[in-house]
């Protein structure tokens, strides 16, 4: 569209210029018309606008996963673990839309120990273990579609509204860990972009989700789960939750109020809420017995607040902004998995005395490094 529109333009230009050609010299501009000459080809349009790639190492000071504590000297039960995440970032804008790709592996301390040790840190039948801390790979995938973009036309452009897409993507998440948990999501809705002061964004998608398979060990038949399957256990382990809602929201902003001197820093931050999928457990003989029976809750993941300092542009100069970025974060994420973080026997609670076990909230700071290739 845009390389015709320049060659319309340019037709439009010539004959204009040919008009404004005294008459007595129409002759001399016709011959001279009728010599070919060689017009330089347009410049190609890049398919990729935007295309930024990065490498990420972070650490997470009290991170948590479900289940994993361990009951220390004095009776108190530790549900914490620090996490060393190491991420890879890809985000690029084309003609109709944007994609967005993250990675991460994320290797936790021996406080959520990775199998054969169960998450309270012994091996299977009570006897004491000593495991090296889970990995854990998680990867998320989003994509849009921009109505402005598909239907050539900037009626979904208004005040601070700039945009609205069609979103899709995906969720994906294994774990080496004693519960071998597993998760495949896809996702599907829409997504409302705003502009922000500063060539900021906020954005906000209402969505689908709706969940492929999810794996937990002690729900697969076999050694530590026998019974009859579909009845009392799984023969694979695997599970489909009911679809259920999403909204995300992210933002970003530069503090452009900020004196030249300094104007070196950004915020920026998300927010995902997720609804109730159900009963965590749909086994008929197993309703409403033991941990089994626990009902789902709404889940919120967070990063509200994450302040970045541009090191490139402050030590290099601006021609190298955001090559290398150094942040603080703070996280909060309530009812992890959609556990309910104040009931779930043997996992969020201690099921002989019903004490949290603290594994299920997460509230941690963080802090990281990103560097651009």
């Amino acid at each position: 569209m845009l390389y015709r529109n320049r060659t319309i333009t340019a037709a439009m230009l010539s004959v204009a210029a040919l008009l404004a050609v005294a008459p007595t010299d129409l002759a001399k501009a016709a011959d001279v018309a009728t010599v070919p000459v060689k017009a330089n080809p347009a410049p190609d349009v890049p398919f990729f606008l935007v295309n930024d790639n990065r490498l990420t190492y972070s650490y997470q000071f009290t991170a948590t996963d479900p289940g994993a504590y361990s009951i220390q000297p004095d009776g108190s039960i530790n549900g914490k673990t620090a996490k060393q995440v190491y991420s890879f970032t890809h985000f690029d804008v084309w003609a109709y839309g944007t994609n967005f790709f993250n990675v991460d592996m994320l290797k936790s301390t021996h406080n959520d120990p990775a199998s054969p040790c169960q998450p309270t840190g012994t091996l299977p039948f009570g006897v004491t273990g000593s495991c090296a801390g889970a990995t854990e790979f998680y990867a998320i995938e989003r994509s849009t579609f921009g109505w402005n973009e598909i239907f050539n036309t900037q009626a979904f452009k208004i005040g601070p509204l700039r945009n609205i897409s069609f979103e899709v993507g995906v969720d994906l998440g294994t774990a080496n860990s004693y519960y071998a948990p597993t998760t495949n999501n896809v996702v599907g809705g829409l997504q409302f972009a705003f502009d922000l002061p500063y060539k900021g964004y906020f954005n906000v998608a209402p969505l689908v989700v709706a969940g492929l398979a999810s794996h937990k060990s002690f729900l697969q038949c076999g050694l530590f789960n026998p019974g009859t399957p579909d009845v009392t256990c799984l023969l694979d382990g695997n599970r489909r939750f009911p679809p259920t809602w999403k909204v995300e929201t992210n933002y970003y902003m530069d503090l452009g109020f900020l004196p030249e001197s300094i104007r070196y820093f950004a915020i920026s931050g998300r927010v995902s809420v997720t609804g109730t999928k159900g009963d965590m457990n749909t086994l008929p003989a197993l309703s409403g017995v033991g941990r089994f029976s626990n009902a789902s809750k709404i889940e919120l993941n967070s990063e509200p607040i994450r302040l970045t300092f541009d090191a490139g542009k402050a030590f290099i100069g601006p021609k190298y902004s955001h090559f290398v970025d150094l942040w603080v974060a703070y996280r909060y994420w309530q009812n992890k998995y959609g556990l309910d973080s104040n009931a779930a026997p043997g996992t969020c609670t201690v099921a002989a005395t019903g004490a949290s076990t603290n594994s299920c909230t997460e509230k941690s700071a963080s802090a990281g490094v990103s560097v651009k290739f």
